[in-house]
């Protein structure tokens, strides 16, 4: 998904969820903070970097991709973007590691989604903003893996939009290039991907880069070839799933901000929906690169106020002159130690699982910050700069 449902659609769900302007804006800043919370950036900060929740273009292009690398890009990509649907899924006929890397397919409604919100429910809008930003990538980004992987998440050439021409559905081949500074376009269904690696482990083989940008458009609908499906058609249908997607956002909200008791897989909240349905679901349709606008002034109707840009430098100066028993007490300090949180709680799981496509990992929540530190110097080993 992108900035438009991350940040604006966030903040919608959280109001109609009954969260304050003030806390839907720390909550839809956080959410949409995921996609921008790089080792990069919490250098810049001299933060923890292994609270690094995405990697930047430049970061992946100098990426290892040997055991210790991909280790290390699956924490980041599984954890928060390609939330395992199934650690335990049956497959029949594989070999170990292709069994653990299908068991990596992201999907909606998995048991990891249920440990995500209640684990939100122990943090503050920062952690409830987190947990958004990865239940809704469930539904966008199903059927891919946050690990680099070929035999999993390779796409065939037989890829077609379903659109409406003259009144009528028809299916419209996708045409594929591999240009990351020219825009998709929409009219001529022309759309930008990775470049083909026979590499396994090639990073253009990470998450949904062989799709390009389709999974994160919420217009489009599209039937594909999957490589972990033996290339059998799978059909998508946007509009559709992001819609349960919001639903389904807001429902979670409403269970952490308390105002239903339980929070259950495959319920959504239609009803506190039902007001603004008609609205959400012109702008899920609507076909358009970027949906801000449309987004951001469904929100202010609902704020009956300006909602805020999202600035990356908004909350840095209160962590920089925060002292470092201060620090965690910052609006950034308490972002790091969710998304800490977040990360040690999938990687456990992977790991609990038998699956070590994570690495080794240590809960964060019983351990502390060693074990991410510990996992960190390994890393930083690998590269040369420092002996464990």
């Amino acid at each position: 998904m992108q900035k438009d449902f991350h940040y604006y659609a966030t903040y919608c769900a959280a109001r109609i969820a009954g969260y304050s302007h003030a806390d839907g804006m720390e909550i839809c800043y956080s959410a949409q903070l995921v996609d921008w919370c790089s080792r990069t950036f919490l250098s810049k900060l001299n933060g923890p970097r292994a609270a690094a929740t995405t990697q930047l273009q430049l970061e992946l292009m100098e990426a290892r991709t040997d055991l210790i690398g991909l280790q290390d890009i699956t924490r980041i990509w599984a954890s928060f973007h390609f939330l395992p649907y199934d650690l335990h899924a049956e497959v029949r006929r594989a070999t170990r590691q292709y069994r653990s890397k299908y068991r990596l397919l992201c999907g909606p409604n998995g048991a990891l989604v249920s440990e995500t919100v209640e684990l939100a429910k122990k943090g503050g809008t920062q952690a409830v903003g987190i947990a958004m930003h990865v239940l809704a990538d469930t539904w966008a980004h199903s059927g891919f893996a946050g690990t680099p992987s070929l035999v999993i998440n390779n796409t065939d050439s037989w890829f077609y939009e379903r659109i409406e021409e003259a009144g009528l559905e028809v299916d419209r081949p996708v045409r594929f290039r591999h240009s990351a500074s020219k825009q998709d376009d929409l009219d001529e269904g022309i759309y930008s991907n990775s470049v083909y690696q026979w590499s396994e482990n090639s990073i253009m083989n990470l998450g949904h880069g062989r799709a390009g940008h389709l999974p994160d458009y919420s217009f489009i609908r599209y039937r594909y070839l999957p490589a972990w499906g033996d290339y059998e058609e799978i059909v998508k249908d946007n509009p559709s799933e992001y819609y349960k997607a919001f639903c389904q956002m807001v429902y979670a909200m409403e269970y952490l901000k308390g105002s239903v008791p339980l929070f259950t897989l495959d319920t959504y909240a239609t009803e506190a929906v039902a007001p603004w349905e008609s609205e959400i679901r012109d702008i899920l349709a609507k076909r358009q690169l970027d949906a801000c606008e449309d987004w951001r002034a469904l929100a202010e109707r609902m704020a009956g106020q300006p909602v805020e840009d999202f600035d990356l430098e908004k909350y840095q100066a209160e962590y920089l002159s925060a002292d470092h028993r201060g620090k965690d007490s910052t609006f950034l300090g308490a972002f790091f130690l969710a998304a800490l949180a977040q990360k040690s709680m999938v990687t456990n799981a992977i790991f609990r699982s038998g699956n070590l496509l994570a690495g080794f990992s240590v809960d964060f929540a019983e351990k502390g910050f060693q074990g991410m530190r510990d996992f960190q110097k390994l890393l930083d080993y690998g590269k040369g700069e420092e002996k464990p």
